[in-house]
């Protein structure tokens, strides 16, 4: 039985994506997601811890998110865990642990200002829709 890599993340972009173009047309994106968990600690105060996560999308994906998330946005992210090894410029030895996106949904409400959504009758803007963007897998990558 093979095994399950899996994660799902809800938080809010760290930066503007990264892009950068590979040989063969390929691109790749690079951007931090921050998720936010709240507990009360023993004298009752509650208490908010960031995690932050290394994202990384390739191809389409890439591509989508160079074009519409920006830092503060609010996405959906799934994808797989991969730890990786480089050299950095002293020549040691470093890792990092990434996200590696097979799906981002931009979450939230449409921005305030020109072109924002008009209210309805209670007076309440009407939220856009999630936009959701899946990375289409290889044909070399699939099962059969």
């Amino acid at each position: 039985m093979a095994g399950v890599n899996k994660v799902i993340l809800v938080g809010n972009l760290g930066k503007d994506p990264e892009v950068r173009h590979l040989e063969g047309g390929v691109s790749v994106a690079h951007f931090t997601l921050a998720t936010n968990e709240y507990y009360k600690d023993k004298q009752g105060n509650r208490v908010e811890r960031t995690e932050w996560h290394n994202i990384s999308a390739w191809r389409g994906l890439a591509d989508m998110a160079d074009k519409y998330l920006k830092k503060g946005q609010q996405v959906y992210i799934e994808g797989k865990l991969r730890t990786r090894q480089y050299q950095d410029k002293d020549q040691q030895t470093r890792y990092i642990t990434e996200i590696i996106a097979d799906e981002i949904s931009m979450l939230g409400a449409r921005p305030q200002g020109p072109g924002a959504p008009a209210p309805d009758a209670s007076g309440t803007a009407v939220p856009e829709p999630a936009h959701s963007f899946r990375q289409e897998p290889e044909l070399d990558q699939l099962p059969f």
